[in-house]
């Protein structure tokens, strides 16, 4: 079957997406196509408001529609405290906990130099003269349990404790509700390194 040029332009717009691929990518397409004309246009209008609104704060690099974001602003937050995350999304997964109540700082990415992603490329520097401005204690790190996450803290970790602050690293072993059986050898090592008294 021959589509329209405009549905195969839309189609393949959509295979670009993280996780949609060239089957997801014509479903989505297609119900585009018979949404009504208003329905689409507050997708198109949402869209463009993203990419026209939304920035990274200045001082943590989350994203936010005001700089500086809501948690860099907030009387509210430990300033003596940051916690450092690889990726915006993950401040979101953080404050849905509702213990924390630090600050943040975004990496935008991890080490990772078979992709040819170096120090520099992350949002590192920002993140010292932070720290070097003084009033910080603690630094948490809360890069994910991945190669590069583990060796993203690692880097930071030598990095920051030159500079008199306290750097600590988020625990990290058996999820709650899972059983231990199904728990690979690295991650039941890390729970139980990660041990504490009851």
């Amino acid at each position: 079957m021959s589509l329209p040029d405009p549905l195969v332009r839309l189609i393949e717009e959509l295979q670009r997406l993280p996780g949609i691929g060239p089957k997801g990518a014509q479903r989505l397409a297609f119900h585009v196509l018979k949404t009504p004309r208003d329905e689409t246009d507050r997708l198109t209008d949402a869209i463009r408001d993203v990419k026209e609104q939304v920035t990274y704060c200045s001082i943590c690099s989350n994203i936010t529609d005001s700089d500086p974001c809501v948690y860099c602003s907030s009387s509210d937050r430990d300033r003596t405290i940051i916690c450092v995350v690889e990726e915006p999304q993950n401040v979101a997964a953080i404050e849905k906990s509702r213990d924390y109540r630090g600050t943040y700082h975004v990496l935008m990415g991890t080490l990772s130099p078979l992709q040819g992603i170096g120090p520099d490329d992350l949002k590192i520097k920002g993140l010292v003269t932070r720290i070097g401005a003084g009033g910080v204690g603690e630094v948490i790190l809360a890069t994910n349990p991945t190669v590069e996450g583990e060796a993203t803290a690692l880097y930071l970790a030598r990095l920051l404790k030159p500079l008199g602050v306290r750097v600590t690293r988020i625990a990290t072993g058996i999820p709650v509700g899972s059983d231990l059986e199904y728990a690979d050898e690295v991650t039941m090592n890390r729970a139980l390194e990660g041990r504490r008294e009851v």
